[in-house]
């Protein structure tokens, strides 16, 4: 009973703004303050955290003594705090997402609070078909915390005011979880799962429909999280590949595709490694290939799909492995990277030189051959003489 109603404190608190509320970016460091220039001989301070008011630190004058407990809360604090002997300020190392909620700092009969959140931005990637989770950072969601992701395909579309879409939810004060996976026409259906003790998303059966920007917000915390896809292709050296776009025709709403008609280009764009390689204008249907570039290991290799954007590359070398990223714009946006390994093949030399291999290689069967026969036939000699 006590625990819930220190709770309800502490939450009401932040409610009613007395909380200093401060930023830090997740990794770095922030100092909170004391406000003190310089403690007198009598003083006593004491850092807190959390709803459940754990001792973080403290100084007592009288004593002389400082204490720092840095090993509660399964030590996420661990040689991470430094308290100011002289101020009392508190300072947290290398911040990550467990840091963030309530601090209360009490001097003496005086009490005061700091409200911390944390925000970070992370890139990941996941070969297409497999699964992901994208970690919140927390090992447990503080009691009154709204937990919501949400996601957006082409993050430019923010600036002419479209929100991200929620596509999960936790309510931790009423303990519900809700999955919005019919949105953006079904691209999440059934493929979503939501931790309700850490607030961690996981997506299954990854398609290049659901590579974007991802948005973690909390009371205490923002990520942002850039998530791409990828495919691995190996192909034998002088075949031919094609890089499947995996290109859907399934379609965002009305006024989404309303406005990125309005503002972007209705583009193809491939890329290998850093290097414009094809641009295709889809509404003008014009395919410019850029194979000249990289002292021309492209000429005369590449052809475009107008319709599905997949890319074929003719007569593979090794110097063409490595990664090639498409990205579609307009529409129906998409995004993929390729990683291409080329492999020696046989076949990679003329035929003359194929021959005299094969050739080679028979020879060195059949002196192996002798050699045996001939010391079977040494050893049987020397059995005979003894």
């Amino acid at each position: 009973m006590f625990h819930r109603f220190f709770f309800c404190l502490w939450h009401l608190v932040g409610v009613l703004g007395f909380a200093n509320e401060v930023s830090v970016r997740k990794g770095s460091s922030i100092t909170l303050n004391s406000g003190l220039t310089e403690m007198k001989d009598d003083d006593l301070i004491k850092w807190r955290f959390g709803n459940k008011n754990m001792s973080l630190a403290e100084i007592n004058k009288q004593t002389d003594s400082m204490t720092v407990y840095d090993d509660v809360l399964d030590g996420r604090f661990r040689d991470r705090l430094k308290l100011d002997n002289q101020t009392g300020s508190l300072t947290i190392t290398n911040t990550t997402t467990e840091h963030t909620g309530y601090y209360k700092l009490q001097i003496n009969s005086v009490t005061k609070y700091f409200l911390l959140t944390v925000y970070g931005e992370k890139s990941v990637s996941v070969k297409i078909g497999n699964s992901i989770t994208l970690n919140s950072g927390f090992t447990e969601i503080m009691e009154d915390d709204l937990i919501q992701w949400k996601f957006f395909d082409d993050p430019i579309l923010w600036w002419y005011g479209y929100e991200y879409i929620l596509i999960a939810e936790i309510k931790k004060w009423v303990n519900s979880i809700t999955v919005h996976d019919d949105v953006l026409n079904g691209r999440f259906r059934d493929r979503l799962k939501l931790d309700n003790q850490t607030g961690s998303l996981t997506i299954t059966n990854i398609t290049t429909e659901h590579a974007g920007h991802y948005k973690l917000q909390s009371k205490y915390m923002k990520i942002d999280i850039f998530f791409t896809v990828y495919d691995e292709i190996s192909v034998m050296e002088g075949d031919s590949v094609t890089l499947n776009s995996h290109f859907t025709e399934i379609m965002d709403d009305d006024e989404f595709r309303r406005i990125r008609e309005k503002f972007l280009d209705d583009q193809i764009h491939w890329r290998f490694l850093k290097t414009l390689i094809v641009k295709f204008n889809r509404r003008v249907d014009k395919i410019i290939v850029y194979d000249d570039v990289l002292d021309g290991r492209f000429r005369d290799r590449l052809k475009l799909d107008n319709q599905t954007g997949s890319l074929t590359i003719t007569n593979m070398r090794t110097e063409l492995a490595g990664d090639y990223k498409l990205k579609i714009t307009g529409a129906k946006p998409s995004s993929i990277t390729f990683r291409v390994s080329v492999n020696y093949s046989v076949h990679c030399c003329g035929s003359t030189e194929a021959v005299i291999r094969l050739v080679l290689s028979a020879l060195v069967g059949v002196a192996t051959v002798i050699l045996l026969v001939y010391d079977i036939r040494s050893r049987r000699v020397e059995q005979d003489q003894e």
